[in-house]
């Protein structure tokens, strides 16, 4: 595998990433919930009203 299909791969990874993360926040705030993240080393509950 090239160096360019590796960056490829990995930028795809990332899209996936990013899109998985959005879905998540959408519908944890259609069911007016809460996620779990870790901040500062403290696990952290967040209402995902608050994240972006």
């Amino acid at each position: 595998m090239s160096e360019i299909e590796i960056q490829q791969m990995q930028e795809q990874i990332n899209d996936g990433l990013l899109l998985a993360r959005k879905r998540l926040i959408e519908k944890t705030k259609k069911e007016n919930g809460e996620l779990v993240v870790m901040s500062g080393g403290e696990v952290v509950h967040v209402k995902a009203e608050e994240l972006k």
